[in-house]
């Protein structure tokens, strides 16, 4: 039987847990960093020894303002922590503390751009909540080792509602949203550490249909790629299922990244009941006048915002603006050479050229890039006066910038002897020995072969070593061969 899969819609919603990058967890002193051996981030407070009480991390709150502003929700100013009861043997205390009914950010969109077009994601809600601790299962042949070092680290869940139409669009959003929180430096984004990671629930229904499909939850996706292709396997998954004239069952799935299959790991007829209660421990929290002041001054100029600013302001086509402000580090350094140097796009070229091609030849980020911002400037200027040409500067000097960055260009391509010679006199004279060596050329090319004017520039580079003002040389020789 032929199934017409293009007669369906997927409907996706993520669910993405971001840690906060702060020093200290969200309830206590203890070290929130990632690694260290197993059960040393620890304390009383951490294994919920009785007695014990936890203190909320005010910076935790900031994040997570922080990134409710940065999608445009709305703040919520009066807040509080909720008990949300479960068993899990890496939650100490036997239940999570989360936001349920007050979550500190409400609505607000993320942009996503596609070949389809651009368009909002809208999010449910921003809330925040402590993450659980590490079960190892392979450490001791007969029994479940358990990790507390990650217990009580601040996290962020961020719920998109139902908007997301393909693993493509998946895609666009986690990496905009990533893009997002590193901007703003609260989270690093790493899916392989575990620092951001993401559930999707997973629906298909008939094209015009109104009606949302029984939905599957695909949990703990590690990476972008990932998250499309678990999308894109359940989407076609589903199809098979209803076009086969069965029913679709709740799920909660996991992805086999080896084979691009989902597995199941429990059915879900009924939405939990956790039992929520707010906390007796904690008192309720107010995002006051002062902290959101505060918070949105501290957001930097964001994506879209520098892309609109390079794109309008500098002239520059969107795809390089785009390139350049995939990563804030890139940004920023791309802005401290035009501190230095107004030619825009030349500063765009040599980002999206040379240095690029540095960053990836060596898996590096531009924060490992060992020459400054003011030298790329300086090699700019170099061109611009025509005393070096584009070709020298990105071979020669670069090369020999990159071995050291202590010197300045103009130095290196004195030592070297790169400069380009624009004296009128010398130029000439080595066209004139040129066209002396090639009288059979000059007359073909006075019979109408002009494509041989390539051919006598490229000889007066070879007789010049490279020292001949290319557009000089040209306006030269198209007057002495007339």
């Amino acid at each position: 039987m032929s199934i017409n899969y293009d007669a369906y819609e997927v409907v996706v919603g993520l669910e993405v847990h971001a840690q906060l990058l702060t020093n200290s967890k969200l309830f206590c002193g203890d070290s929130a960093a990632f690694g260290g051996d197993p059960n040393t981030h620890i304390s009383p407070i951490t294994l919920a020894h009785p007695g014990t009480l936890p203190k909320l991390n005010k910076k935790a709150i900031s994040y997570a303002v922080k990134i409710g502003l940065a999608c445009n929700c709305t703040i919520t100013r009066h807040n509080y922590f909720a008990r949300k009861n479960y068993f899990y043997p890496d939650l100490p205390k036997g239940y999570q503390l989360s936001q349920h009914t007050t979550p500190v950010c409400q609505g607000g969109f993320v942009t996503i751009r596609t070949q389809e077009g651009t368009r909002d994601i809208r999010l449910n809600r921003i809330h925040m909540e402590e993450d659980a601790g590490k079960s190892l299962h392979d450490v001791d042949a007969s029994n479940t080792c358990v990790d507390y070092n990650r217990a009580g680290v601040p996290l962020v869940e961020i719920v998109t509602e139902p908007d997301i139409a393909s693993g493509d669009e998946a895609y666009a959003y986690l990496t905009e949203l990533r893009k997002l929180l590193r901007y703003l430096e609260i989270c690093d984004g790493n899916m392989e550490e575990g620092s951001m990671r993401c559930d999707a629930n997973i629906s298909v229904r008939k094209k015009g249909d109104p009606q949302l499909g029984t939905k599957v939850e695909v949990k703990n996706l590690n990476s972008i790629r990932n998250v499309k292709r678990a999308i894109e396997f359940e989407a076609k998954r589903l199809v098979d299922i209803i076009e086969s004239g069965e029913k679709v069952i709740q799920q909660t799935r996991s992805f086999d990244a080896g084979n691009g299959t989902t597995f199941a790991l429990r059915t879900k007829e009924d939405a939990n009941d956790y039992r929520y209660f707010a906390d007796p421990d904690l008192t309720p929290f107010v995002v006051t006048d002062q902290l959101l002041q505060e918070v949105r001054a501290a957001i930097p100029a964001l994506p879209e915002e520098r892309v609109a600013r390079y794109t309008q302001q500098l002239q520059l086509p969107e795809y390089d603006a785009r390139v350049i402000t995939d990563e804030k580090e890139l940004a920023e350094y791309f802005e401290k050479i035009i501190e230095h140097s107004t030619n825009y796009k030349a500063a765009a070229n040599w980002m999206l050229g040379p240095v690029k091609s540095w960053l990836n030849e060596n898996s590096a980020s531009i924060t490992a890039f060992p020459i400054q911002p003011g030298a790329i400037a300086s090699l700019i200027a170099l061109i611009d006066s025509n005393q070096v040409n584009f070709s020298v500067a990105s071979t020669k000097l670069f090369t020999a910038l990159l071995k050291e960055p202590g010197k300045q260009p103009l130095q290196i391509a004195k030592e070297l002897n790169l400069l380009q010679d624009s004296d009128e006199g010398n130029v000439a004279a080595w066209i004139e020995e040129v066209l002396n060596k090639m009288p059979d050329k000059v007359a073909e090319y006075k019979k109408g072969k002009k494509g041989l004017i390539g051919l006598f520039v490229g000889e007066v580079k070879k007789v010049s070593k490279g020292k001949a003002d290319p557009k000089l040389t040209n306006d030269i020789l198209l007057k002495k061969l007339q």
